[in-house]
């Protein structure tokens, strides 16, 4: 039910995935006097991981890094399907009680900063009627891409197919694809995780690539991790097999960047092993970057290539010219057969949820805006972004930006202060990309996001241990500009008080 007077909390914290119940848990943990939130536009949490149903939904990164470094993992897999992920973000939520501050059904549509009293108004659609509420700190784990809307281009003639055409962000529920020629456009984690799960009832798959995807193999379930935490505590064998992992990652993706050469030998030697004897590996495997330059691609025990050698897969790169009533017909003039087309397209970029901000009434554009420590936004007082990394689970990203927002609201609690923002006191700092990938979804949706410097802490990092190690050297009111809510109008004339 809407009510007429807003309601109030000290932070509100947009989405209930990964990044908004890793807030929760992080802002409680420090400020524990705060009361918190969460605003979840879905009838149930998990972000991500409820949105997404295809068949195959899994991580593309390991659980290990995946979820809390506050909550283990106790099971026995190391690449999760979805419902497990969702599963363990349901019992974590419930488990330290952040569940009970969830309004499901509650979509953000704007926010505006008031600095007559140093509070964000925030209107919302709550179970399709308006809902207004006010706090003092404002946490966007929304992620970065549309949920309503995925990439999906324009295919000439796709009015004219008479099978169906299906987008994986938008499975439909209990969709039977028994017995029917699938159609997979995409080179992605989404189209490399789906088509092994539909091999097995489907009467024939084909992948349709412009362009290939490294693939690099990854095991289920990973044996040292299990006698690790049987011989350890959980916690602390958790806190080793994270660490690992993490460091891993990173070593992964300094390798690929430093000797490219040796990361294509050593991708195509997984190819070369899996692949049967004289298989075209330099049409369809070998794309033309570098590896990193787009995200490395997880197959699980190699399944992708396993399901081509057992001639259950059958790859075509190549490019679409149009679709007809029966199917797709390519650039070549070859026409793929099809009862069901999956677009596995791709996402579309999108900055703090699709909401509107402004400031007294003002709209701010997020891309007009760098962003500084990879999470507060330039001149915006009292609010959070929470972005993970591109090259590494994302959760590592999102409890680094969890505990640097926990940490500025405990020191303006300590010091009496109302608002603080980040000010950027360079001039004509040189800006780059805030993701350094040539993914197709990141050069489409650049314009909707934040910009990067090239100067700490306005640069979007993309280097965990990296991060990591320079927090503690890290000063606080580095950059910032923090007051109280009875000199608020005193602009930044008040500089002075920026550190």
């Amino acid at each position: 039910m809407a009510t007429t007077e807003p309601e109030y909390s000290d932070v509100l914290i947009v989405g209930a995935g990964i990044s908004g119940i890793g807030a929760a848990y992080r802002i409680h943990e420090r400020n524990p006097q705060l009361c918190y939130t969460i605003l979840e536009r879905r009838e149930r949490l998990g972000g991500t991981w409820d949105l997404f149903r295809y068949p195959g939904i899994r991580s593309d990164s390991d659980i290990y890094t995946l979820c809390f470094p506050w909550e283990p993992w106790t099971r026995p897999e190391m690449i999760v399907d979805g419902e497990h992920i969702w599963q363990y973000l349901a019992d974590t939520a419930h488990k330290h009680g952040i569940d009970r501050h969830i309004q499901f059904n509650t979509y953000v549509r704007s926010a505006d900063w008031d600095w007559n009293t140093d509070t964000w108004t925030v209107q919302t659609e709550q179970n399709g009627s308006p809902q207004t509420y006010q706090c003092r700190f404002l946490f966007f784990g929304t992620g970065y891409y549309n949920y309503d809307e995925p990439y999906a281009p324009a295919f000439p003639g796709v009015e004219d197919f008479r099978g169906e055409v299906v987008h994986p962000q938008h499975w439909p529920e209990s969709f039977d694809y028994t017995g029917k020629r699938i159609v997979v456009i995409g080179s992605g984690a989404t189209a490399v995780s789906l088509i092994p799960s539909v091999t097995d009832r489907a009467a024939s798959v084909t992948m349709v690539q412009r362009t290939p995807s490294y693939m690099i193999s990854a095991t289920k379930v990973e044996p040292t991790a299990l006698a690790i935490r049987k011989v350890l505590p959980l916690r602390i064998a958790h806190w080793i097999v994270r660490w690992r992992n993490a460091l891993a990652s990173v070593l992964l993706w300094v390798v690929a960047r430093k000797a490219p050469e040796f990361s294509k030998r050593v991708l195509r030697g997984i190819a070369e092993k899996n692949l049967p004897t004289g298989y075209p590996i330099d049409t369809h495997f070998k794309p033309p970057y570098n590896p990193w330059d787009q995200r490395l691609c997880f197959i699980i025990h190699a399944d992708l290539y396993k399901e081509i050698a057992e001639q259950r897969l059958e790859m075509v790169t190549d490019q679409i010219d149009h679709m007809d009533a029966d199917g797709i017909v390519l650039k070549s003039g070859r026409h793929l057969d099809a009862d069901v087309i999956i677009t596995a397209t791709g996402l579309q970029l999108q900055s703090l949820g699709g909401a509107t901000i402004s400031m007294a009434g003002e709209k701010i554009d997020p891309h007009e805006r760098f962003l500084y420590r990879r999470h507060l936004l330039e001149d915006i007082p009292n609010a959070a972004w929470c972005v993970g990394y591109t090259n590494a689970s994302w959760t590592l990203g999102a409890d680094l930006t969890a505990q640097s927002f926990a940490k500025l609201l405990a020191h303006m609690t300590s010091h009496g202060y109302t608002h603080a923002y980040p000010h950027l006191v360079y001039v004509d700092m040189p800006e780059q990309p805030a993701f350094n990938l040539e993914s197709g979804y990141v050069k489409r949706g650049l314009h909707a996001l934040p910009k990067s410097g090239t100067r700490r802490p306005w640069v979007v990092s993309q280097n965990f241990l990296s991060d990591v190690l320079a927090r503690p050297f890290e000063s606080i009111e580095e950059s910032m500009v923090f007051g109280r809510v009875a000199t608020a109008s005193v602009s930044l004339g008040r500089s002075q008080e920026a550190g």
